[in-house]
């Protein structure tokens, strides 16, 4: 919607100039025109811009998984030398 509307308004901005007589120069009144150039650009830019929603951001929610159970437990191991008892973390 935001597109077409942009389109519109550019369309019709190039077929106003396009079919527009100019007029002689008048150096009174260049501020005027300019001023209301700028202005209706300023409006047009602003209600072009707040015709769309603002976007929504949503993160997903946070996936809470729980740990394995795990003890630790006193094991009989070999080293490399010899067997011996060391605790080892068992888990499931």
């Amino acid at each position: 919607m935001t597109k077409t509307l942009a389109t519109l308004a550019v369309a019709a901005t190039l077929a106003a100039g396009a079919v527009a007589i100019p007029k002689e120069a008048d150096a009174a009144c260049l501020g005027c025109y300019v001023g209301a150039g700028v202005l209706g650009g300023a409006l047009l830019g602003a209600a072009i811009a707040s015709s769309a929603p603002p976007p929504v951001y949503v993160a997903p929610a946070p996936v809470y998984a729980a740990p394995p159970p795990c003890y630790w437990q006193r094991q009989r191991v070999w080293n490399g030398y010899y067997w011996t008892w060391q605790p080892v973390r068992v888990c499931y």
